[in-house]
C-alpha cells in the first residue's frame, strides 16, 4: 500500500503520507485559500467495500482520507506574519480525489536545518504546535527521541511507534530532562507524583519523604529535603552567602549538516495507525502508552472531586443532631445505587421472565430497555419478590438522589424532527448545539443521544451495502469515476479579463500571463499569477493601499464581504462526512464573513452582526433590537439612516438623556459617529431620539416593544436628582446620570461608555419573602434579579459576576435582550400609549403638590384622589371635568360625592350639545 501512488492532473504523483493542497471548487469555498493535509489512505467509491474477498483494496480509488493542518488564522484572531507556519491536528475527513490540487511539503521545525532557506522554497511549510479542535487548545509537539524522563520500556515503545509527542508547554521541560529516580526508593519518578529539592536538585516521591507530602508546593514556592534544610540553617548561622539559582536548562535544537537540506523533505516519518504523534502530557498515565489501543487524543482536566464539589452545611435553625442521624453517610454501602445483581440470580429464570416482558424485537435489543429491565429484576430480587411482579409498563423510574422521576427511554422522534435533524447535520456536522437549535423541540441531552443512535444506524446501513456488494460481486465491475481536477482549477482562472478590470487587487500590476479570481472584499475582482498563487497556497496577500477616490471609481456598487480584508481566513468549504470518517470538531468552520461588533468588540458572522449599508455601523442584531430577515441582511440600515428617508422621527439625533453637545457647523461628520455603539439610537414617544445604551441602563425608562427596543417611554418619570446632579466625567449638569456600582461617582451613560467603563448585568439574589413580587430570570446557570450596572474602569478588583451586553445563553438570547424582555416592557395590552403618558403626567403633578386633574372649569373644589368617569367609568384621562347642572354654578352631587366626566366624554357631550342647540356650553 505504501508504494501505491496516484497521478494528479498536473502530473505530480502522490502516495500515502504525502502532503497536498486540498480544496473544493471556487464556488463552494467562496474564495478561501487551499487547505493543507496529509494523505492517510486511498478509498474506493462510497458504498463499495474497501477490501475485496482476497483482502486487497478495491480499485479504482475515488476518495482519500486526509489528516488536516490548520493555519493560525483559522483558530485565532491573532495576526501571524509567517505564512508558512501551520498547526497540526489529530483530525481527519474523507474527501473526493478531485479536490486534491498539488503536492507540498510539511515537516517539524526541529527537522529543518535552515529555516530561512526552507521558507524561501515554494510549497514548503513547517509546524511545531498542535491544535485540538475539540477542547480548543494548542499543545507543543516535540520529537519522541528527545523524551528522556521515562522508563526504558515505555520510552522504547514510544520511539518505536511515534515520531512526535504532544504535550503541554509546562510539561516539556520535565519530559526532556534526564531520567529521574527517587533518591529514597530509587524508582522512576513520574512528574505528577514528584517533588524536587530546590538546593541539591534531587527528586523524591511525595510519599517517600518524611512526613509524606499531600500536595506539591504552590507556584512561586520551593521545597528542600531535610539534609539541605539543615545545611541551609548552618550556612545562615555562619553568614556564608551562597546562591540557590538553578542551573540553566533547555532542550535546545541540534544543528544539522547543511548538505542534508535537500533530503529533509523526503525524510521518513514513523506512523502508528496512520498517526505520527500521540498525546503524552499532564493527564497521561505512562503505562497506558504500552496499550496499542490507547487513545492518542489530547485530554483535559475533569471537574469531579473535592476541589469542585462542596459539602454544604445545614441551614441555620435546623436541629443538626437529629438530622445527622437520619442522613446517610456519603460513600458507604447504603448510598450506593445497585444497578445489577444478575450474577447472583438464576440466569435461566431471569432470561425466561425477561423474554415474557415484551414481544417487540426492537425493545429486546434496546440497550436502555435491557438496562432498566435488569435494574427492576435486581430490585425485585433484593426485596425477595417474585419475578412475575416485574412490569415494564411504566416508562419512568425514580433514581437515587433525584427528586423527580425520569424516563429510562427517550421519546420517539417524529418524521419532522428526524428530517430537521438530518438537514442540520448536513449543514453543521457534529456541532450539536446549532443542530439542537434547528430541531427546536428536543433538549441537548436528547440530541446527543439520538446522534449516537443515528450514526450507528448509518454505519449499519453502510455495512449492509458492503455485504450486498460482496455477495453480488459488484466490486469487480465498478465503473471508474472521474477524479481529475479541471485545467482551469475549477473555474478560478479567468480567461477573458476586460481592460478596465485587468488590475491586480493586491500588487496593482496590469500585466500577468494568468489572471485568478480574487476573494471578496478587495478593490478589484482579479489577482495576478503571483498574488493568486500566494493567496491560494499561503493565505498571504500584501495589499497595497488604494486612495478612496480610486476605490470609488473601481467599484460602483457596495463593498463585498469576506476574506481577506475584514474577516479571519476561513478554513475551507464543508465536506460531507462519511460514516467512517472522524466526526467534525467544533473548531474552525467555513463560516461567512466576520464582522466586529462595536458593543462587545467581538467578531461574529454576517446576520448575527449587522452592518449598516450607509454609515457602516456594526453591531450585534440582539444588541440594538433588530429582527431582520436573512434575505435582507446585506441591505440593512440603522434607525438613524433609515429615518433620513422615512422622516418618521426628528432629524436631530441628539439623545434626550445626554447633555447637549456643541457641534462645529463647518464639519459635516455623522452624529453620533458610526464607529461607536452610541450610534445605536431609538425613537421616543415624542419622536425624539435616545441612545439604546442610555435607555437600557436608566431604570425608569421603558419600551412599548421591548423585543425591538422601540418607542421609548418614561423619560418624564426619571427622578429630578438624576437631572440635577453633575457628571463627574464631563462636569456638566445636563442630562440624566447614573451611579457606579462600586463607588459614589455619578456620570452620564454616554460619558461612561466613552471612558471605557464596565457595562453589564448582574444577577442579584432575592430573599424568599420577595420572590413572589420580584421577577427572577435564569442566565447561564445563574438565577436572580437581573440588574444593569456600570463599574468604573479603575475598580479592577471587584468580585461581581457581570454578564456582558452581548453575552448569550443556551437559547441564543443576549443579556441585554433578556433584561429588556423581563424588566423594560410596559403593559400595553390594557392601556393605550396616550393614557400611559397621561398617568405619568398625573404622577408628576402629584409629586409637585399640584392638582393632578386641573380642569378648565372654574370650580375651586379639588379633584378626588381617584377620579372616575361617570359615563364610561374610565380612570385614565388627561383631564377630568366636573358635571355642571344646567342653570347652576354648583356641581351635581349626591351628598358629598362629586361626579366627573373624562375628557373624551366631555368633548362628545359638547359636540352633541352644539349639534342640537347650535351653541357651545361651558
Amino acid at each position: 500500500m505504501a508504494a501505491f501512488s496516484i497521478t494528479l492532473k498536473n502530473g505530480e504523483q502522490v502516495k500515502v503520507n504525502d502532503h497536498v493542497y486540498c480544496s473544493p471548487t471556487w464556488a463552494v469555498r467562496d474564495g478561501t485559500p487551499y487547505s493543507v493535509a496529509r494523505i492517510m489512505e486511498f478509498l474506493p467509491a462510497q458504498g463499495t467495500p474497501t477490501f475485496d474477498k482476497g483482502g486487497k483494496r478495491n480499485e479504482p480509488f475515488t476518495r482519500v482520507r486526509l489528516a488536516w493542518y490548520y493555519r493560525p488564522s483559522d483558530v485565532s484572531d491573532r495576526p501571524v506574519a509567517d505564512s508558512r507556519l501551520l498547526l497540526a491536528a489529530i483530525y481527519s475527513e474523507v474527501c473526493d480525489l478531485s479536490q486534491l490540487r498539488s503536492k507540498c511539503h510539511v515537516i517539524h521545525r526541529d527537522k529543518i536545518t535552515d529555516l530561512a532557506g526552507w521558507k524561501k522554497r515554494p510549497d514548503r511549510f513547517y509546524f511545531n504546535r498542535l491544535f485540538d479542535p475539540w477542547i480548543r487548545k494548542e499543545f507543543e509537539v516535540i520529537p519522541s527521541t528527545t523524551v528522556r524522563n521515562l522508563p526504558a520500556n515505555i520510552r522504547d515503545v514510544l520511539i518505536e511507534r511515534y515520531e512526535y509527542v504532544v504535550a503541554e508547554k509546562e510539561v516539556v521541560p520535565d519530559l526532556t530532562d534526564a531520567l529521574r529516580h527517587c533518591d529514597t526508593c530509587e524508582k522512576w519518578c513520574p512528574p505528577p507524583e514528584t517533588v524536587q529539592c530546590d538546593r541539591c536538585k534531587r527528586f523524591f516521591h511525595m510519599s517517600c519523604v518524611n512526613p509524606p507530602l499531600l500536595a506539591k508546593p504552590s507556584r512561586g514556592y520551593g521545597w528542600t529535603c531535610a539534609p539541605c534544610s539543615r545545611k541551609h540553617e548552618e550556612e545562615v548561622d555562619s553568614h556564608e552567602p551562597k546562591t540557590n539559582a538553578p542551573a540553566p536548562r533547555g532542550r535546545g535544537r541540534p544543528r544539522k549538516d547543511r548538505s542534508l537540506a535537500e533530503k529533509e523533505e523526503n525524510m521518513e516519518i514513523k506512523h502508528f495507525k496512520m498517526w505520527p504523534f500521540r498525546y503524552f502530557g499532564c493527564y497521561t498515565v505512562a503505562e497506558d502508552t504500552l496499550d496499542p489501543d490507547d487513545l492518542i487524543f489530547p485530554r483535559s482536566a475533569t471537574r469531579v472531586g473535592p476541589k469542585y464539589q462542596a459539602n454544604v452545611p445545614l441551614a441555620p435553625g435546623i436541629d443538626n443532631v437529629a438530622s445527622t442521624s437520619e442522613l446517610e453517610e456519603r460513600g458507604g454501602d447504603a448510598t450506593i445505587e445497585v444497578l445489577s445483581l444478575v450474577v447472583d440470580m438464576d440466569a435461566a429464570e431471569v432470561e425466561t421472565y425477561r423474554n415474557a416482558l415484551t414481544k417487540s424485537a426492537t425493545l429486546k435489543s434496546s440497550v436502555d430497555w435491557l438496562i432498566e429491565a435488569t435494574h427492576r429484576y435486581t430490585e425485585a430480587w433484593q426485596a425477595q419478590r417474585d419475578f412475575a411482579t416485574v412490569s415494564m409498563k411504566a416508562t419512568t423510574r425514580l433514581e437515587k438522589w433525584k427528586k423527580a422521576e425520569t424516563r429510562y427511554m427517550d421519546r420517539e422522534w417524529t418524521d419532522q424532527e428526524v428530517a430537521a435533524f438530518e438537514d442540520a447535520i448536513l449543514t453543521h456536522g457534529a456541532e450539536l448545539r446549532p443542530v439542537r437549535d434547528e430541531v427546536g423541540t428536543r433538549s441537548m441531552y436528547e440530541v446527543v443521544r439520538f446522534y449516537g443512535h443515528w450514526k450507528n444506524m448509518k454505519l449499519g446501513e453502510e455495512n449492509a451495502r458492503i455485504k450486498a456488494a460482496r455477495v453480488s460481486g459488484r466490486d469487480e465491475s465498478m465503473p471508474p469515476v472521474s477524479r481529475a481536477a479541471s485545467v482551469e482549477d475549477e473555474g478560478s482562472i479567468l480567461k477573458d479579463v476586460g481592460r478596465s478590470n485587468s488590475i491586480c487587487a493586491a500588487c496593482r500590476t496590469r500585466e500577468s500571463d494568468v489572471w485568478w479570481k480574487a476573494p471578496k472584499g478587495l478593490p478589484t475582482s482579479v489577482l495576478c499569477d503571483n498574488c493568486g498563487l500566494s493567496w491560494r497556497k499561503y493565505a498571504d496577500l500584501n495589499v497595497r493601499p488604494v486612495r478612496e477616490e480610486a476605490m470609488a471609481k473601481a467599484k460602483s456598487g457596495d463593498k463585498r464581504e469576506g476574506t481577506p480584508l475584514n474577516s479571519p481566513f476561513a478554513k475551507r468549504a464543508k465536506t460531507t462526512p462519511s460514516a467512517t470518517s472522524t466526526p467534525p470538531p467544533g473548531g474552525p468552520v467555513p463560516a461567512a464573513a466576520q464582522l466586529r461588533c462595536l458593543a462587545c468588540q467581538k467578531n461574529g458572522p454576517m446576520g448575527k452582526v449587522l452592518r449598516c449599508r450607509q454609515c457602516q455601523f456594526r453591531v450585534h442584531a440582539a444588541a440594538c433590537g433588530v429582527v431582520v430577515d436573512p434575505s435582507t441582511v446585506e441591505s440593512w440600515t440603522c434607525d438613524l439612516c433609515a429615518n433620513d428617508k422615512t422622516l418618521e422621527a426628528s432629524l436631530i439625533p441628539d439623545c434626550l438623556l445626554c447633555p447637549r453637545m456643541r457641534k462645529d457647523a463647518k464639519k459635516k461628520a455623522l452624529h453620533p459617529p458610526p464607529d461607536s455603539y452610541l450610534r445605536a439610537c431609538k425613537p421616543t414617544e415624542g419622536q425624539a431620539w435616545v441612545h439604546v445604551l442610555c435607555s437600557v441602563f436608566i431604570p425608569e425608562v421603558t419600551y412599548a416593544d421591548a423585543l425591538r427596543l422601540r418607542l421609548v417611554e418614561g423619560i418624564s418619570a426619571i427622578p429630578q436628582y438624576r437631572w440635577s446632579n453633575t457628571c463627574t466625567l464631563c462636569d456638566n449638569d445636563g442630562g440624566a446620570v447614573i451611579r457606579c456600582a462600586e463607588c459614589p461617582a455619578e456620570y452620564h451613560v454616554s460619558c461612561a461608555w466613552k471612558q471605557g467603563h464596565k457595562f453589564g448585568f448582574e444577577l442579584q439574589p432575592v430573599k424568599a419573602s420577595r420572590r413572589d413580587t420580584t421577577t427572577i430570570v435564569d442566565f447561564n446557570d445563574d438565577a436572580g434579579c437581573m440588574v444593569p450596572i456600570v463599574i468604573c474602569k479603575g475598580h479592577t478588583g471587584h468580585r461581581r459576576e457581570v454578564h456582558d451586553i452581548c453575552e448569550t445563553n443556551e437559547l441564543g438570547e443576549t443579556a441585554l435582550q433578556l433584561y429588556c424582555k423581563n424588566y423594560k416592557q410596559v403593559p400595553i395590552a390594557q392601556t393605550h400609549g396616550l393614557l400611559r403618558k397621561a398617568r405619568r403626567l398625573d404622577n408628576i403633578l402629584h409629586a409637585n403638590g399640584q392638582d393632578s386633574a386641573s380642569t378648565p372649569s372654574t370650580d375651586s373644589d379639588a379633584l378626588s384622589a381617584d377620579p372616575k368617569c361617570y359615563q364610561c367609568h374610565s380612570e385614565f384621562s388627561p383631564f377630568f371635568h366636573l358635571i355642571q347642572p344646567p342653570h347652576s354654578g354648583k356641581s351635581t352631587m349626591q351628598g358629598d360625592e362629586k361626579r366627573w366626566l373624562c375628557h373624551r366624554c366631555h368633548v362628545e357631550m359638547r359636540e352633541n350639545h352644539v349639534g342640537l342647540n347650535g351653541t357651545v356650553s361651558s
